[in-house]
């Protein structure tokens, strides 16, 4: 059993290393080590959007871990952390998707957001007119995001918001066979407006029973109880 764990926490689409700020002194509280990432063309990372791909995601994740570290990807933030396990599976300690896709070989982010039985974040997606990219109405961003965040919450995180490259999430993502053997969790949100709560009970049906827990909040756990997520962090790393 691992006594403390390095965490290196993944945001998702629109967000950028900042959804942690909470996430991270409640980890450090429990005596663990955690640290952020802006991936490609999020948060103060510069890389214009025609230049963002699911490949550099994957590659700002193995430059930023190593292989103790435990990588968390919370929403889109699945994808680029199992790239990132496809490509150099001995390169970190194991995977924890947080209300994230969680890939099927061959398809791509954007495939499985369809096939879900639901599209509750589809109105609030706002397209850039050639197609590259889209942002969230910040009008909406509460209700889809954040809707049991605090005031502070919210006018802290809607402003920092930014604009999401679509190429990475329409490039389909293959498994080889080697990323079936790093360790791997999912933590199911149950009130998530934006990926359905049933959604991610199928994509965590092949999980193993003791490594899926749930929690009763929205698709902000790092502000909803981010307290409760940095133990739930923890319980699960112990058993990579």
């Amino acid at each position: 059993m691992w006594a403390m764990s390095d965490f290196l926490l993944i945001h998702g689409a629109c967000h950028g290393a900042w959804c942690w700020r909470d996430t991270i002194p409640a980890l450090e509280a429990l005596g663990h080590s955690a640290r952020a990432i802006d991936l490609p063309g999020h948060g103060d990372d510069p890389t214009p959007v025609a230049e963002v791909t699911l490949e550099a995601y994957r590659d700002a994740v193995l430059a930023a871990c190593g292989p103790d570290t435990v990588v968390v990807g919370h929403s889109m933030g699945g994808y680029a952390i199992a790239a990132a396990a496809a490509h150099a599976p001995e390169a970190m300690r194991g995977l924890i998707f947080v209300c994230a896709y969680a890939p099927v070989s061959g398809m791509s982010l954007a495939d499985m957001r369809r096939a879900a039985p639901r599209q509750p974040l589809l109105p609030a997606i706002r397209r850039a007119e050639d197609g590259r990219s889209f942002t969230i109405d910040p009008g909406m961003a509460r209700d889809v995001f954040y809707h049991d965040c605090s005031d502070e919450q919210v006018a802290y995180a809607v402003p920092r918001l930014c604009v999401q490259a679509v190429r990475p999430q329409e490039t389909p993502l293959h498994l080889p066979s080697a990323y079936g053997a790093v360790p791997k969790a999912y933590i199911r949100c149950t009130d998530d407006r934006t990926i359905p709560p049933e959604y991610q009970i199928t994509m965590s049906a092949g999980f193993p029973a003791d490594r899926v827990v749930d929690m009763a909040v929205s698709h902000s756990p790092f502000f909803a109880d981010p307290e409760g997520l940095a133990r739930h962090l923890a319980r699960l790393a112990e058993g990579f």
